[in-house]
């Protein structure tokens, strides 16, 4: 799958742009806050009907600007095309077309144009808490299984009503078994769904960043989820007399994690920055490969700023993988054109560069 054209208008600081992109590798550059991560980030939107960047609508539109459009025609592996627009309006309307028709919920178009964006935000997954890491794992599964976006979904809602409950004056315990009792195999599927994830994705990634960093070190990936131990209703009950005391709930799915090792110690505290940005990249990689067995279809790949941090080795190997290993369409971003230029020799494919200035972009 690529994306052949895009049509974009007051999509942030990109006022109108109409582009014709390689089906193989798009290079963007320009000078820091000219627009390069808002034309990615546009890609993303068709993709995944909100920002990456945020999860409200509320700066996806030109400063002034009453609405923000895009739009974006693709070729699918299987030799289809489809045309996918989206229409943000100051205020909150907001609608998702496939063709000539209106998606009546959002969540049905996710998995459709798959994608994987990395971004300098990314460091969040390793440095942040456990809730970056849990989108990370909520993202790829969305994308693969249906069903466990309807899970996840469900469980979130069950969840902000139990907490409520728990808040208020007087909480009804047979009020709050029913709750408990709906939300039990929404988690189970979840969990099941997550730990399964893992065991793929462990071998992937170290297998990924043994490639980019030629061996140099071992990392490994845990998973760590309350429901390891027990079902969620037996965790309930066992937390019940603490539930009362703090008045939310204390276990279950939102406390899952990821835990990351490079050789045998944490990476957070011992990974330097070009180890941990070797990982992230692993880890995206990974991610790749797993949406492309499970979707059906190529996802794109959007590579944002990525070389800083990298020694030109590990840039080297980057772009050795991406480009022998059947990636399919990818955007790279750089303020440097002569790093670009340099990194491209290595690419045997179909290359294209563009020039952002001032939310204008044009082809070279």
């Amino acid at each position: 799958m690529f994306l052949n054209r895009i049509i974009l208008h007051d999509f942030k600081n990109i006022s109108e742009a109409e582009i014709t992109f390689s089906p193989k590798v798009n290079y963007v550059y320009g000078s820091n806050g000219a627009g390069k991560t808002n034309l990615l980030d546009a890609v993303y939107y068709l993709s995944m009907t909100k920002s990456y960047f945020s999860a409200s609508d509320q700066y996806v539109y030109a400063y002034g600007a009453p609405e923000a459009t895009l739009c974006g025609f693709y070729r699918m592996d299987g030799g289809t095309e489809e045309k996918i627009s989206a229409s943000v309006r100051r205020g909150g309307e907001k609608t998702f077309r496939r063709g000539a028709k209106n998606y009546a919920r959002f969540s049905e178009h996710i998995g459709l144009l798959p994608v994987v964006m990395v971004s300098p935000l990314d460091a969040a997954l390793i440095n942040d808490a456990g809730e970056d890491r849990r989108k990370y794992l909520n993202f790829i599964l969305s994308q693969s299984d249906r069903q466990y976006l309807q899970h996840i979904q469900a469980y979130n809602q069950l969840l902000l009503q139990r907490n409520k409950l728990l808040k208020s004056e007087t909480v009804f315990p047979a009020l709050l078994d029913t709750i408990s009792e709906r939300m039990a195999p929404h988690a189970d599927y979840v969990h099941e769904a997550r730990r399964t994830l893992c065991e793929q994705l462990r071998p992937l990634i170290q297998s990924f960043y043994a490639r980019l960093s030629e061996g140099k070190e071992a990392v490994d990936v845990a998973y760590r989820s309350d429901l390891d131990d027990c079902p969620l209703e037996e965790l309930f009950a066992r937390e019940a007399e603490k539930e009362r005391v703090l008045h939310y709930t204390t276990a279950g799915l939102q406390r899952d994690d990821l835990l990351f090792h490079i050789d045998g110690h944490p990476l957070r505290r011992c990974g330097s920055q070009g180890q941990q940005k070797s990982f992230l990249l692993a880890m995206k990689l990974a991610q790749f490969r797993f949406v492309r067995e499970s979707c059906g279809q190529t996802p794109i790949l959007l590579l944002d700023d990525v070389f800083d941090k990298l020694d030109m080795q590990r840039v080297e190997n980057l772009l050795s993988l991406v480009s022998t290993l059947d990636f399919g369409q990818i955007f790279l971003t750089d303020s440097n054109k002569v790093r670009l230029d340099q990194v491209s020799h290595g690419i045997d494919s179909d290359v294209r560069s563009y020039h952002v200035e001032a939310g204008r972009i044009s082809a070279e």
